[in-house]
């Protein structure tokens, strides 16, 4: 990387928030132009601002196809309204009808934080999932499990950990030669963590969307570089149009494939497998196949753009009829970090950054008073000049968090930029959102908490 380039680590307290950079850096699209169907605040307002492959998980919603969406949790600390962000999302394409599946990270937990395995549950259970369900999740389409009593989950992260190194976890991460072993398997762990909800057990095969801080994109990347390597065929755009497949012999299968130890290809298996290929796009309504068993592709010249996830899709489930993993590279997208009220990053290490989800109102309005503003140091200057509502809190809170109505806050804004509306009253308008926000959250968290057990996976005990 040059001088300019930009580093996100999953751990770091200390992010880049130059978005635009980190969508050009690492290959992200950005959101403008994908039709979301009745699309949360968040989404509208720019604030869940890049994606990778979420019109795969649109094309599956229009198409009435499954689909997932998976989260995950730290047990380490308390909910903080960060954390909302990412339930609010998860919602929303529940509400699309996609299942859910919810890690409890307590091995990683209990490696990098000291915290146990029991304690880690207890936190998961009291805080995050009694939480959860006060916002909204049914129960009834999601599943949390906890990465200690989940075998595929651990079983699959070793058996993909053979097709990486420490270099590109060097490359990644940025890990170094002090890097401890624990920070080495975290990411392993969460690869199996992102891809196991496709094995047969969890779900089978479906596109599955992770909505993720960018912090989190290098989780992101690992995994789906990973699914891509242990796919048998490559599908994708063809030279000039349409779309191609192609063989990918490993070690793995290339006796399925019709290679041999000293590399000479059975003929009559290589046809076999092209002729399955041909049949399952026979089988899509294909017609145009030009199949070439002795290059190794196959090509469909008049299949759209639309047409390569349906092929891949097929081509996958071809796959593990022949005996291979076929798994699809998850779909993600990235949202902006929430500013803490001393306008830095929201931290639950870091209690004066945050607001807690069980903080008592009282509390909350002396963190909102004392929040990081953007107006002027005087009335007679704030008048004059205006504030800034992009680095003011209590307004960022109002955008993120508290008011839904999107002209009303357009309206706020433009106040308080020309200076009609001051520093306090827009503390003041927060405090009034945060009061209501909060005290229905928390008589919410009381009518839901005889639901919380039934989001539990039967895992082992």
């Amino acid at each position: 990387m040059g001088d300019d380039s930009v580093r996100i680590d999953p751990w770091s307290s200390n992010q880049s928030t130059d978005y635009g950079r980190i969508i050009d850096q690492f290959g992200l699209s950005s959101l403008n132009g994908l039709d979301l169907p009745n699309a949360t605040k968040l989404h509208r307002r720019g604030i869940v601002f890049a994606h990778r492959d979420l019109d795969v998980i649109l094309g599956a919603h229009q198409r009435k196809e499954s689909f997932g969406v998976l989260t995950g949790l730290m047990p380490s600390g308390r909910m903080h309204l960060g954390h909302s962000m990412v339930i609010e999302q998860v919602r929303y394409y529940q509400e699309m009808g996609a299942d859910v599946t919810i890690a409890v990270a307590d091995l990683e937990s209990q490696a990098t934080r000291g915290v146990s395995l029991a304690k880690g549950r207890q936190i998961a259970r009291e805080d995050y999932v009694a939480n959860y369900a006060s916002l909204g999740l049914l129960s009834d389409s999601t599943e949390v499990y906890f990465q200690s009593q989940r075998p595929a989950v651990q079983r699959l992260g070793f058996q993909l950990g053979k097709r990486t190194n420490l270099n590109e976890f060097e490359s990644i991460y940025g890990f170094g030669g002090e890097t401890n072993l624990a920070h080495v398997q975290a990411p392993m762990v969460q690869v199996g963590d992102i891809l196991h909800p496709q094995l047969d057990e969890y779900g089978g095969l479906r596109p599955i969307v992770v909505p993720v801080g960018v912090d989190q994109d290098p989780h992101l990347r690992l995994t789906r570089g990973l699914a891509g390597k242990t796919n048998w065929f490559n599908v994708g755009p063809g030279k000039r149009s349409g779309a191609q497949i192609r063989l990918s012999v490993q070690d793995e299968n290339a006796e399925a494939l019709g290679q041999a130890p000293n590399g000479r290809v059975d003929r009559a298996r290589r046809q076999s497998v092209f002729d399955g290929i041909v049949s399952n796009l026979e089988g899509m309504g294909f017609s145009d196949i030009m199949s070439n068993p002795k290059e190794g592709m196959v090509n469909v010249p008049s299949a759209t753009s639309q047409d390569i996830h349906r092929i891949r899709m097929q081509m996958l489930a071809y796959e593990r009829s022949l005996g291979g993993q076929g798994l699809l590279a998850p779909s993600s997208t990235y949202h902006h970090f929430a500013v803490g009220l001393t306008g830095d990053k929201m931290s639950s290490s870091q209690p004066k950054t945050t607001i807690f989800l069980d903080d008592e109102i009282a509390s909350v309005e002396k963190k909102i008073k004392r929040a990081f503003s953007g107006g002027q140091p005087t009335i007679e200057e704030h008048r004059r000049i205006g504030g800034n509502p992009d680095i003011d809190v209590a307004y960022q809170y109002m955008m993120y968090f508290f008011e839904d109505d999107d002209a009303y806050l357009q309206e706020i804004n433009q106040q308080y930029r020309s200076g009609s509306l001051l520093a306090g009253e827009m503390k003041q308008l927060c405090i009034d959102r945060a009061t209501a926000w909060l005290s229905n959250h928390q008589e919410m968290k009381d009518q839901t908490a005889h639901l919380v057990d039934e989001f539990f996976a039967a895992d082992l005990s």
